[in-house]
């Protein structure tokens, strides 16, 4: 999944020479914690809900500009990154959003929320689904073999995970199907002589 799919396109952005309470106003606006501040339209700096939690009276911000602020040189992400990769900087950073660059130029903004949403899509927590967790016995067939076998049984594979427990030979694994019957996969599955853990529905 590429950053770009995932981000707040047509951001809204600040003036560098804007003082703090039109910041302000603007977050309460548009309901959002993360501003790109620019100058001539280049991306210059970042500012965020937390950096003006410092000013607790209105009267500390009125005639205080944004660049005094921001974060200069913020940490930005290419849109055709990864999703993975934009998670790993917010986490190791601890930020709460990335500005979003497209050939040098200001796309979006990518926050964890949306990291969030991202993640709960794909895993399709959302949706109803049917987790079947398989020790596969590599003797009996490999993963490959096992995802085969519950495509071939009507089951619709939206996500897997392993946990690496168990021996080499016997590893189990989680799979999260969309909703279905899953007596056939089971018995295919046994047939082949992988050991059923688990259904939930």
């Amino acid at each position: 999944m590429k950053v770009k799919n995932w981000i707040r396109k047509n951001p809204v952005v600040i003036s560098r020479s804007a003082l703090l309470p039109a910041a302000v106003l603007l977050m309460k606006e548009h309901n959002i914690r993360h501003l790109p501040v620019v100058d001539g339209g280049q991306l210059v700096g970042f500012i965020t809900e937390s950096d003006l939690r410092q000013f607790s009276f209105p009267a500390m911000v009125e005639d205080i500009p944004v660049h005094q602020v921001m974060v200069s040189n913020p940490i930005t992400i290419d849109a055709e990154a990864s999703v993975e990769d934009a998670a790993k900087i917010i986490f190791e950073n601890k930020i709460g959003g990335l500005p979003v660059l497209e050939d040098g130029e200001l796309l979006g903004v990518i926050t964890a929320s949306d990291l969030l949403a991202a993640f709960i899509e794909v895993m399709g927590l959302l949706k109803a689904t049917t987790r079947l967790d398989v020790q596969v016995d590599e003797k009996c067939g490999n993963v490959d073999m096992v995802t085969g076998i519950i495509m071939e049984n009507g089951g619709e594979i939206l996500n897997m995970a392993t946990d690496g427990k168990g021996t080499s030979r016997q590893k189990v694994y989680y799979f999260r199907l969309a909703s279905c019957d899953a007596d056939p996969i089971v018995k295919a599955l046994e047939l082949a002589g992988h050991k059923i853990l688990s259904v939930m529905n």
